[in-house]
């Protein structure tokens, strides 16, 4: 039997203290599982006539705890609820969206647990209601079912190839018809992909709530060596902003690059063999330690080419850098160390091989500006020929700041890790030598 404490939260503490004396046990132990009152306001539905509610936020915030805690609500509320459940792939709808530590199984009392049948892919409440998980990657799949409720989990991580973000979420609206009122929540980490975009632009015009949240909103439930870990890591760079503070970038107009397109390069799982690795540097303009951009990249089998690291560093002198040079062509097992020679190229190629004789150096002269070098490899990206292992943020901020004019709007004085990425690619994919053939007369 579900217990309403929802008054307590009104209640002043000496007046909740003597109602919650005055409870049984099984009444306290409703305490654990009631999201009323343990919820941060945020955290809580919006009042009003809704369709689709938004929580986009910073990692950590607590968006997934309100979409299990919306979704259990829904179906203890509504027998015949039937919840569509949406995530980037199946596996990650069920490790977080059902089976996850802030999951719906987890938010669950011990007796109205509902029932989750994998085979099925559906989880089944004591009281007849319903949920369904689909996979983003599969819009195909949302083409007949019908709903009355949907949860969509990190809509900014949903596949983008072939549009398929955009088609699952159109048939998803056009199987929202089992009741009068359907409503849709969305929670996601801020991300310039269309379909943000698109519910962005029906925030203005009222169809839609938004709740916004900072990572730092949550600080009271998350441990300190995390707040570190990210502020080493991320302070100071609009990924920081985005993925922690919860703001969404718009793109610089005029950009060789866009977030949109940077985060469709974005990939996870076993990469092809490598072909080559290749580790380019552009040493810094004085000795009195600028940022030295320091890029690893790769060619596949396949023949595309990955970022694999960024091993920039700022506020080194010569040694130094030319030491980190040393030690990302030894663990990549680079074949060839591309050095920008502009800046003194006998100097460049004497502190590499100060520090390792064996270095693979090839020296190379920029006869075109920054940003004229960038464009060809700024195409690649849109043809969908480089990928990126991983979040490189200092480096793709560097990136969305390069402009068509010749112009940088990024951080720092200069683009240098930016510039980096651009020999290690021209090196992988505009120089590639060409196989001899035959041709008819």
């Amino acid at each position: 039997m579900t217990i309403n404490l929802s008054f307590l939260a009104e209640e002043d503490s000496d007046t909740r203290d003597r109602i919650v004396n005055a409870l049984d046990q099984r009444e306290r132990n409703e305490f654990d599982f009631h999201w009323e009152l343990n919820a941060r306001p945020p955290q809580l539905a919006p009042t009003g006539d809704w369709r689709t509610w938004m929580i986009m936020a910073g990692r950590g915030f607590g968006k997934t705890r309100g979409g299990a805690e919306w979704v259990r609500q829904i179906a203890e509320s509504k027998p015949n609820a039937r919840v569509a459940l949406l995530s980037s792939s199946l596996a990650e709808a069920r490790s977080v969206m059902i089976e996850g530590e802030s999951g719906i199984l987890a938010c669950s009392p011990p007796d109205r647990r509902p029932i989750f049948e994998p085979s099925l892919r559906r989880l089944r409440f004591p009281n007849g209601a319903q949920a369904q998980i689909y996979s983003a990657a599969e819009p195909e799949s949302l083409r007949g079912p019908q709903h009355s409720h949907a949860w969509c989990d990190e809509v900014g991580k949903w596949p983008l190839s072939g549009e398929r973000a955009t088609r699952c979420w159109n048939n998803l609206l056009m199987g929202l018809r089992l009741t009068a009122r359907p409503q849709t929540m969305v929670t996601t980490t801020p991300r310039t992909v269309p379909l943000i975009e698109r519910l962005l632009k029906q925030e203005k015009q009222g169809s839609i709530a938004v709740t916004r949240g900072s990572t730092y909103d949550n600080v009271g439930n998350l441990p300190r060596r995390f707040f570190e870990a990210i502020e080493t890591e991320f302070s100071g760079t609009q990924l920081a902003r985005q993925e922690i503070c919860g703001e969404f970038l718009a793109d610089i107009e005029g950009a060789l690059w866009t977030r949109s397109v940077l985060e469709a390069s974005r990939e996870d799982g076993v990469a092809p063999v490598y072909r080559r690795v290749v580790v380019a540097v552009d040493p810094p303009a004085s000795a009195k330690g600028d940022e030295c951009g320091i890029v690893v990249a790769s060619l596949g089998e396949d023949g595309v080419a990955r970022v694999l690291a960024d091993c920039s560093v700022a506020q080194a002198g010569p040694g130094d850098w030319a030491s980190a040079v040393s030690a990302a062509a030894k663990e990549w097992q680079a074949d060839r160390v591309v050095a920008e020679a502009n800046q003194g190229g006998a100097m460049v190629e004497s502190v590499l091989r100060a520090v390792d004789k064996a270095l693979p150096i090839k020296l190379v002269h920029a006869s075109h500006g920054k940003v004229a070098r960038a464009e060809p490899i700024a195409a690649l990206y849109t043809a969908g020929r480089v990928r990126h292992r991983g979040i490189f943020a200092r480096l793709e901020d560097q990136l969305c700041g390069l402009l068509t004019g010749g112009d940088y709007a990024g951080p720092g004085r200069s683009p240098d890790r930016a510039d980096a990425l651009v020999w290690a690619l021209s090196e992988l994919m505009l120089n590639r030598p060409t196989r001899p053939s035959v041709r008819p007369i």
